[in-house]
Order: structure tokens, then sequence, then C-alpha cells
């Protein structure tokens, strides 16, 4: 982890970082979070630590840990796949209308966001390629026009995160979704509501499958 300097987010910085760590699997589950060790690590107090621990519990990201003290928490595919029935319906309505409303700043912007997920994948570097996902899907809410979506979402995304962690981390050679994205972009450049709400929802769906399917083979007992 990186020192972080003090910001009036600071609480959410310091979740963030945690949430990085548990998605690139340095924090597994099972593993004891040290509220000590995160503070020095980050250069901050315990309160900021405290506070985006708590914020990660309600999540269920962490849980109690026996004895006393927190963990991170196992994924729960159940969770998982309501989580991602969602994101489903959310997605679509983002998609449909950044198409109605703002088609031309799609065309300007999101050619470079497109670029930068296919360099990611490339380099193989699963932290990047889950920041150019976020990073695509956040500019879509952003033309959506609605001030509700980027909020209604992002409680999603924080589990979203962890499990693309897991899954890109354990595959040989990670799925490469950027050509849906691509065609999402499109039809949201050419204006097509329709189009980009449907593609959206497959989209969202076809994920949900796979990234399932890949934890559902993790946890089955060997």
């Amino acid at each position: 982890m990186k020192v972080l300097a003090a910001q009036p987010k600071l609480v959410e910085l310091v979740q963030d970082a945690i949430l990085a760590e548990i998605a690139s699997g340095k924090l597994p589950p099972g593993a004891r979070i040290i509220q000590e060790q995160i503070a020095q690590e980050l250069g901050v107090s315990r309160q900021p630590v405290q506070q985006a621990l708590l914020v990660l519990r309600n999540l269920g990201v962490l849980r109690e840990a026996p004895g006393r003290g927190l963990q991170v928490a196992p994924l729960d595919l159940d969770h998982v796949r309501d989580m991602y029935d969602m994101r489903a319906v959310i997605e679509g309505l983002a998609f449909r209308k950044a198409a109605e409303r703002n088609a031309k700043r799609a065309s300007e912007e999101g050619p470079a966001l497109i670029a930068e997920g296919r360099d990611a994948v490339a380099a193989g570097d699963v932290a990047r390629m889950i920041s150019a996902d976020m990073a695509f899907h956040s500019f879509i809410y952003s033309l959506s026009g609605n001030p509700m979506v980027a909020p209604a979402m992002e409680t999603h995304w924080t589990n979203t995160q962890r499990v693309m962690g897991e899954v890109l981390m354990r595959d040989e050679r990670p799925r490469d979704i950027w050509d849906q994205h691509e065609a999402l972009l499109q039809a949201v450049m050419a204006g097509d509501g329709k189009k980009a709400e449907r593609l959206a929802r497959q989209h969202i769906e076809q994920a949900a499958d796979f990234m399932i399917e890949r934890l559902r083979r993790e946890q089955a007992p060997a």
C-alpha cells in the first residue's frame, strides 16, 4: 500500500485501499484485519481506518473474526448473483440514457477508455484491468445524465471488484470483455438507446454467469 495524503475524503481513500488489497488477493478470505498495520502502511491515524472498516463490514466485505477483530469474509455466490441481477437493470438504464442524451461526448471520449482497457488486458495487470472496467462504466453513468445512477451502483461495485479480482487472478488468460465494451460504446455513440440497453443487460448477465461458474469451481471441495 502507498502512503495517502490527508484529504477530506480520507475514509473513502482508506476504504478503497483496503478493498484493493482484498481484490488483489493480498488479503484473502479469512485474513485478519489489523488496524494498526493498515494505518501505518497508509500513513494515516487509526480513526479513518476504523471508519473504513465499519463501512466494509456493513457491506459484507468483512465480518467478525473469532475472538475479536475483523476478517475478510468469503464470497457468498447467492449474494453475487443477486448483485449482478440488480446491476443488469441499473446498467441497462444507464446505457440507454447515455445513448439518448450524450452520444456526441461518447464519441469524443469513449475510444480512449476502450484503448486503455485493451492495453490493461495485454499487460496482464489485474488491478489495471479492474480500474479500466470501472472507469468505462463510470463514464457511462456520467453520460446518462441521471445523478442517482452512480450512487446506486457504488455498493455493487464494492463487491464486483472482489469478484473480478478473485477470478482474474486465477485465470491464466483473463477473459477479454473489451469487444463487448466497444459494441456497447458503438450503440451509445449511434444514439441507439434500445440497443445499448439490451447489450448492457446481456453484458452483465454473461459476466455473472462467467464469474459465478469460476467461483463455484474454486469453492468446490477437491
